[in-house]
């Protein structure tokens, strides 16, 4: 797999992609966008709409760290044990996160948002196994 995809070009893609979907959970925050295909679907009430899309906007937002940090574009050569050990724990809630969306009440989830974390799993997979 080292030889397919190089750390930056792995790292950009996941870096881009994080911060379309940073921006896209801000959007469902304020109302711009609607929030049924998030979430699998299943966000009731406005007050869940609020604490759901903070944590993504959060969780997103120390993904695109913690993948900045393994890239070398923050932080370089500092913390390395924990940014290897974060990059593990990214791979495992993509995985997780693919099966969600197979699980998904929205049909866009299941079939936009399923190849994206696939992709996603895959690029961090990448960078997991680097040195």
């Amino acid at each position: 797999m080292k030889k397919f995809i190089s750390v930056p070009l792995a790292s950009n893609i996941i870096i881009t992609i994080n911060s379309i979907a940073v921006l896209m959970h801000v959007l469902i925050l304020f109302h711009i966008l609607p929030h049924g295909f998030v979430w699998g679907g299943r966000l009731k009430s406005k007050e869940d709409l609020i604490l759901f899309e903070s944590i993504s906007i959060v969780m997103q937002t120390l993904f695109i760290f913690i993948i900045a940090a393994k890239a070398g574009y923050v932080f370089r050569g500092r913390f390395k044990k924990t940014v290897n050990v974060g990059t593990w724990v990214l791979f495992g809630m993509m995985v997780l996160n693919t099966i969600g969306n197979f699980a998904s009440n929205s049909s866009f989830e299941t079939i936009v948002m399923t190849p994206l974390t696939i992709l996603l799993s895959l690029l961090v997979f990448r960078l997991a196994i680097e040195k």
